[in-house]
């Protein structure tokens, strides 16, 4: 795994150690960390990041897995459960650009004509094509410090979560690595315009179902509202059957109403056009039935 996973699965042995329970972090590689294939959809089927995780569950090997759970398949076997979705941190992408790269012309996406961007990821060269058609978008791939090694030399910027560079910036580890970034620019793109994965910046604490002892355990470290916005959409996902090689975002967040109102915003390309679905409401399926019903016929 790279330094930022081991980061999620430090910061949960640690709340975890603080509720008394004696934890031993073990580190599994999975075929998703060990590919070398230039974009993530070519890496393998949905799933390939979590997998050999999930098998050692099975195996007893470990009692808990920490995921990203953006990368977990909608379906896992039916002797696994997750448990606990602790609080979200930020949900959203950064654009991380050299000084020279960045505009003051107004847009979403605020990187210098014809810039070269650096990302892997289907659904993030899917919307920079349709907001910023004059960008040149290449692949990018590797771990956090490694993507941000490459600026100047290879690219004008790159695109990232947010929540895995933050986690490495406030990260007190003695070996964190030097992410260079004091002359960069770290620009946090709006959510509600360039709309992140489903349960992008969450994490899925998963084990076996029998195993109550553990599920218990885990519960306390779950977040409601958390669990509420990442079931929503999740639950889209399952609509469209997304996987890797699809571009497809989904969000949601309170409404700024304050009365409790959810604001679920999904987007999708499909036969070279960008559907964009924007649904409010207080109850969870309406919301996904209304924005599925958008996705479908825009």
């Amino acid at each position: 795994e790279g330094i930022d996973d081991l980061l999620d699965n430090m910061l949960v042995v640690a709340e975890l150690a603080e509720l008394g329970h004696e934890t031993e972090l073990v580190i599994i590689s999975t075929a998703g960390d060990l590919s070398d294939a230039p974009s993530f959809g070519a890496i393998g089927p949905t799933g390939v990041f979590v997998r050999e995780i999930e098998q050692a569950l099975l195996d007893d090997a470990v009692d808990v897995a920490v995921h990203s759970f953006k990368d977990l398949p909608t379906e896992s076997p039916p002797e696994l459960v997750i448990a606990a979705i602790p609080q979200r941190h930020d949900e959203a992408d950064t654009l991380i650009m050299t000084r020279e790269a960045k505009t003051e012309k107004p847009g979403s996406v605020p990187i210098k004509d014809g810039a070269r961007v650096g990302t892997s990821s289907a659904r993030r060269q899917a919307w920079l094509k349709h907001l910023r058609p004059d960008l040149q978008i290449e692949p990018l791939r590797g771990n956090v410090p490694t993507r941000i090694g490459r600026l100047n030399d290879d690219f004008d910027g790159i695109i990232l979560a947010a929540a895995g560079v933050s986690r490495l910036q406030k990260s007190a580890l003695d070996d964190r690595p030097d992410l260079d970034l004091d002359e960069r620019i770290l620009w946090r793109l709006d959510p509600k315009t360039f709309v992140p994965a489903p349960a992008q910046g969450a994490l899925a604490l998963q084990c076996r179902a029998a195993d109550t002892e553990v599920t218990s355990a885990l519960t306390i470290l779950g977040h409601g509202p958390t669990q509420l916005h990442v079931a929503i959409e999740r639950a889209l996902l399952i609509r469209v059957e997304g996987s890797c090689d699809l571009a497809f975002g989904a969000y949601c967040g309170e409404s700024s109403r304050g009365d409790g109102t959810l604001e679920l915003v999904a987007m999708l390309e499909h036969d070279d056009r960008l559907i964009v679905a924007k649904t409010h409401g207080k109850d969870p399926h309406a919301l996904v039935d209304m924005a599925w019903e958008t996705l479908q016929d825009p």
